[in-house]
């Protein structure tokens, strides 16, 4: 599984970096607004230009108190600016190609000038972006950011799209060459998620049985994603220790804010991940968050509910607790759940095996008579919903990719598959041909479209 280069948003608040990732992955995912420090839920996403692909990072306002909201701050003013260090000083560290968005129509701010200290000390590429020129007449003004001493500067307007093209041929030429295939690690990547302080590292120490990661009480220790190689039963593994990731209303600034990038770079090449739950708590909101996150990556997951050795426990508790985290994680009913100490190793022999299991099953095939002989029993025992006097027919399903399963449907009207339809095959799918942990995608064309459903 290649790994995307990274592009960063950077810049100083309200300076239009939510609307320019928007406009660059082509769908509105970003919450714009003209108040400072705005950005909240969605943090990457996949972009694509001329052929040559990335990921996006929109690293967001930055946010100073709780009173944020009723009343904008100077963009210059000084408490923002250890922040928007920090916030620099990452894009340098993880990022491919940085890009500094910067407000065209106010000219060179103390801010601009703080992000541009720290960019100035990288080797990495660095792009300027001068946003909110609306006017092309406007765009002479863009050129006095050359003052910073940076790359190249484009004046573009990410509200209307004028100027982009240009800025992306930039973006792309900068992007390092991506590894032939002879070097990819074939090793089964396991990546470790969770809310800080849920046991991570201590996981990792135990699955290992060596310190190899620094473990704490105190949450939010881990900053970076820890790669760690291993063979069990001769199967190469890298397990990925990560930052823990809150929910994005919950991230202080600066340094935890953005540890949150690397455990997104770490979900983006994993082949399972492991999500811990912290017993003692429960099923939390940044828990079904994380959880969410690796549904839009289609890993594979396996639930971990930790600490389990930290809760009084009498003969229903194991079963209540289980049914606790299958209705929470109601999203993900295909997922395992084992119930862990990392703390004294309970259960912890388990993981590494059910892990295998569920990266098989990413990468397993069904053959098409198989399949097809599924499809009749299925719409056999329930046939589709009549719709306006008529029902959907099914002709024949395929399988054209693996990680995840994806299975492709001809039927002769593709748009009545009501939800409910589809969902009721996905089960019969999994109940005849087991996926333990997998997601699996189900698509529904119309005779003769593209056969793979591309």
């Amino acid at each position: 599984m290649k790994q995307k280069p990274l592009v960063a948003l950077v810049g100083r608040p309200n300076v239009g970096k939510s609307t320019l990732f928007n406009r660059i992955i082509g769908k509105r995912m970003a919450v714009v607004s003209e108040v400072p420090g705005t950005t909240r839920d969605r943090l990457y996403a996949d972009g694509e230009w001329t052929g040559y692909a990335f990921t996006l990072v929109d690293t967001g306002g930055v946010e100073v108190t709780e009173g944020w909201h009723t009343e904008p701050l100077s963009e210059d003013s000084e408490q923002f600016l250890p922040m928007i260090r920090k916030q620099a000083t990452v894009a340098i560290q993880d990022a491919d190609v940085i890009v500094q968005v910067v407000d065209g129509r106010s000219g060179v701010t103390a801010a601009d000038r703080e992000v541009a200290d720290i960019l100035r000390q990288t080797e990495k590429p660095v792009i300027i972006a001068a946003n909110k020129l609306e006017a092309t007449s406007l765009w002479d003004t863009a050129y006095e950011f050359y003052e910073l001493a940076l790359g190249d500067v484009f004046p573009i307007s990410a509200l209307h799209g004028t100027g982009v093209g240009d800025l992306l041929d930039a973006i792309v030429a900068a992007l390092p060459p991506v590894p032939p295939e002879d070097e990819e690690d074939d090793s089964v990547k396991i990546a470790i998620l969770g809310r800080p302080n849920a046991g991570k590292s201590t996981l990792l120490n135990k699955l290992l049985g060596q310190e190899r990661a620094i473990v704490s009480p105190i949450a939010g220790t881990t900053r970076d994603a820890i790669d760690t190689h291993l063979t069990w039963h001769g199967q190469a593994i890298t397990l990925i220790d990560t930052a823990g990731i809150r929910r994005r209303g919950r991230i202080e600034p600066g340094v935890e804010k953005y540890s949150v990038l690397r455990a997104v770079k770490a979900l983006k090449r994993a082949d399972v991940a492991l999500l811990l739950v912290d017993a003692t708590e429960g099923v939390t909101a940044q828990d079904t968050h994380i959880a969410g996150m690796l549904t839009e990556e289609s890993a594979g997951v396996i639930i971990l509910v930790n600490k389990w050795d930290a809760i009084e426990k009498d003969s229903y508790t194991l079963y209540e607790f289980e049914q606790h985290v299958k209705q929470e994680f109601n999203f993900l009913p295909y997922a395992p759940i084992l119930f862990i100490s990392a703390k004294t190793g309970q259960r912890v022999g388990k993981i590494l095996p059910t892990a295998l299991e569920v990266n098989e099953a990413r990468y397993r095939r069904i053959s098409t008579s198989q399949l097809n002989k599924f499809l009749r029993d299925a719409t056999a025992k329930h046939p589709p919903p009549s719709h306006a006097g008529r029902r959907a027919k099914f002709y024949f399903v395929t399988q054209p990719s693996v990680a995840p399963p994806t299975f492709v449907f001809f039927v002769n009207k593709p748009e009545w598959i009501h939800f409910s339809y589809e969902r009721y095959l996905e089960n019969q799918l999994r109940e005849t041909f087991p996926f333990p942990g997998t997601p699996v995608r189900l698509i529904f064309r119309a005779r003769g479209e593209d056969r793979y459903g591309q």
